[in-house]
């Protein structure tokens, strides 16, 4: 069926029934949802019709009864031209600053979001983004659970899928197929705590990392290759775990205390602010100073400041992310032919008192 032919069929339903769906229209007609909402924007952007959330209505005509156009529902907003359904996973400060850029870059541009909060399993996503598209979004925005498994088929069946979909701080592997992504370069940020560790006279450095994180195997590829290119000796690498049976926050530690005690470890990366704080008051508690017995850097920046001894950190640009994805979402909805993308945006490096820089005090990217 031409353009021409489906848009005439969209009129034609429309003036016979008042409204139509775009998920039940597309399946009478035999398209795609995803072309068919394509037709139905271009159709309201010419003045033929209203769109509706998951659809179209006729346009109010002179003398109308005021119960003909009750009868429909009205859009969330006048002036909002697209549906982004946004999923996210439950709990965690970090999404809240994405979830942010996402709603200002909306905002910003007319657009809906819809928010999701996904389970832990691959079903429990699924069913999320079905509820979704079946409300009638027009994109996808993803942050699917750290650990998704399986992956593959994750990533199979998000490729597969009628609308357009955006990873959000997540990395797609080989079966990403159309699949785009906007993140923080996490392993550039990890290269630039050891930079400025090595700059202030540290020739190993120590990378103390979440081993649950989605995360931590980009810090610690980014850690060992600055660590290699800058000629330094390679530091140990701790990963602390925080879930299910973990130890207490002191024997989480115990291993990388010992090591700083011992002088072995002078300076060292570490992800993240909560544990950097938990360590920097455990070793206060047995006599070991921050900076002058350890230099230190955490990395996420979201209470670092906030430390008895105000932390250096490595911030991604959370917010920047979540309007990136925005903005990338509408870009492939106003013209599908646009090249894939994969976004990286550069985290900085907020110098405190942690790092033992002094009157260095400042934000850089090195």
């Amino acid at each position: 069926m031409l353009a021409d032919e489906r848009r005439q069929a969209i009129l034609s339903a429309v003036e016979r029934q008042g409204s139509i769906t775009v998920k039940e229209l597309a399946a009478e007609m035999g398209v795609s949802a995803v072309t068919l909402r394509q037709d139905v924007r271009e159709l309201a952007d010419r003045g033929l019709l209203a769109r509706v959330h998951g659809g179209a209505r006729a346009l109010a005509t002179a003398g109308a009864p005021a119960a003909t156009e009750a009868a429909v529902p009205a859009p969330p907003d006048a002036g909002e031209r697209h549906s982004v359904g946004l999923v996210v996973p439950p709990g965690g400060y970090y999404y809240a600053e994405v979830i942010r850029g996402v709603q200002n870059a909306a905002r910003a541009r007319g657009v809906r979001v819809v928010l999701a909060v996904s389970g832990e399993s691959l079903s429990e996503h699924q069913e999320q983004v079905r509820q979704l598209m079946a409300g009638g979004i027009d994109s996808l925005l993803l942050m699917p659970h750290p650990g998704l498994s399986p992956l593959d088929e994750a990533e199979r069946w998000l490729s597969g899928l009628e609308v357009p979909v955006v990873l959000v701080e997540r990395r797609a592997g080989l079966m990403a197929g159309r699949l785009e992504q906007v993140a923080s370069d996490h392993a550039y940020g990890a290269a630039l705590a050891v930079r400025h560790l090595a700059g202030l006279g540290h020739d190993r450095v120590a990378l103390v990392a979440r081993a649950e994180s989605p995360n931590t195997a980009l810090l610690s590829a980014g850690y060992a290759d600055a660590v290699k290119t800058m000629g330094l000796t390679p530091g140990p690498e701790y990963r602390i775990t925080t879930s299910g049976d973990a130890a207490p926050v002191d024997g989480r530690f115990e291993e990388v205390v010992r090591a700083v005690e011992a002088g072995e470890v002078r300076a060292a990366l570490v992800h993240n602010d909560i544990d950097a704080i938990a360590l920097v008051g455990i070793l206060r508690a047995r006599g070991v100073r921050v900076p002058e017995d350890l230099a230190l850097v955490t990395y996420d920046d979201e209470v670092a400041e906030l430390s008895e001894v105000p932390l250096t950190a490595v911030a991604p640009p959370k917010q920047a992310v979540g309007s990136w994805a925005l903005d990338l979402a509408v870009r492939r909805l106003s013209d599908p032919a646009t090249p894939l993308a994969e976004i990286l945006l550069r985290p900085e490096l907020r110098v405190r008192a942690s790092c033992g820089a002094g009157s260095r005090a400042g934000t850089t990217g090195e």
